[in-house]
């Protein structure tokens, strides 16, 4: 099976168990994985996901993210 290289918004809501609008509030405010914009169409692509991903990583509750400005609300 072939590996994605660019999400959906849906898509990647799916990975990680989030409302799509979500993801569209977070572009709205800043928030979130970059993404592109192509012809109208919102696309995310896995480097993008996995760096924001790893920029998530904590190791206690009260720890601020890399990207803090980024983080999501």
């Amino acid at each position: 099976m072939e590996q994605l290289k660019h999400f959906s918004s849906k898509q990647l809501a799916r990975r990680w168990a989030l409302n799509h609008r979500t993801l569209e509030r977070w572009r709205w405010t800043g928030c979130g994985p970059c993404y592109l914009k192509i012809g109208g169409r919102v696309v995310y692509r896995l480097a993008d996901i996995e760096a924001y991903e790893a920029a998530q990583l904590r190791n206690a509750t009260n720890a601020v993210p890399a990207h803090a400005g980024r983080a999501p609300r």
